[in-house]
């Protein structure tokens, strides 16, 4: 960790500004070069604490890089996470504005609903398996609150959330005991036509894997995955752009569908 307290607060405050007003700012890496991933995990931290005071409230987390091929492209030997508010929800099949967003991409992904309290360290399958109430068809719209591509991606991206913008829940809860994630593939269509298909097991082999990486991370800070709590486990398919007047639609072969609406 190479900043002090001070910086983690000002660079926090200023993402925390740019969410509020749409003003976007510069990114952290370009701000500060010799910003490390701890300083940008303690900046998450403090825009957390920023939105609680506010009143907000952590919904759950989000799991980014769990691809070799991304981790590979920002430099990163883990994933990386960043918390979920209440006001990133979206309804599935409603409308949200194109306008509210900045440089949006969507990814297609499972949500784990978890049943029981999750805390690491020494967190295993089997664990994650126990915790989980279900799982949900996901959309997650990836998006930052910064003007531009900074220095450090990886560092830029834990300090803003692990670039989230908001969250689409399919609502249609299925057990963990009732399928094999692994196999559940989908496909993912823009304005019509099929962009991408994968499959969950492109999600660090199995995204209960995924889940279980989290709740040992989240340790390391003294978080701990609570009831109610809905964690993105990861996307399996390339993250994807869209433009205003856009349909998403991802298909689920053992979950169902989920839609969204881009007004202008």
């Amino acid at each position: 960790m190479n900043l002090t307290t001070a910086e983690h607060q000002k660079a926090a405050q200023a993402i925390y500004d740019a969410e509020q007003t749409r003003a976007w700012t510069e990114p952290v890496s370009n701000l500060y070069d010799n910003a490390d991933i701890e300083d940008a995990y303690r900046i998450g931290l403090e825009v957390r604490d920023l939105k609680l005071a506010a009143g907000r409230r952590v919904k759950g987390h989000k799991i980014g890089f769990t691809s070799k091929a991304m981790r590979s492209l920002v430099g990163a030997t883990e994933p990386d996470y960043g918390f979920l508010y209440d006001d990133w929800f979206v309804p599935e099949a409603s409308t949200v504005s194109r306008s509210q967003m900045n440089r949006p991409l969507v990814e297609q992904e499972l949500a784990f609903v978890m049943g029981n309290r999750l805390s690491g360290p020494s967190v295993n399958a089997a664990d994650v398996i126990r915790a989980t109430d279900f799982v949900l068809p996901a959309l997650e719209i990836v998006d930052s609150r910064f003007s531009g591509r900074g220095k450090t991606l990886l560092v830029d991206s834990i300090s803003d959330a692990a670039s989230c913008g908001f969250v689409v829940l399919g609502g249609n809860p299925v057990r963990l005991t009732d399928l094999d994630i692994r196999r559940v593939s989908g496909s993912l269509a823009i304005a019509g036509d099929i962009v991408e298909t994968g499959t969950a097991s492109a999600v660090m082999g199995n995204p209960i894997n995924a889940v279980a990486w989290l709740a040992n991370k989240l340790a390391e800070f003294g978080v701990a995955m609570e009831p109610g709590d809905v964690i993105l486990s990861g996307s399996f398919i390339k993250a994807v752009p869209f433009e205003a007047g856009d349909s998403i639609f991802a298909h689920f072969d053992q979950l169902g569908e989920v839609s969204l609406l881009v007004g202008e």
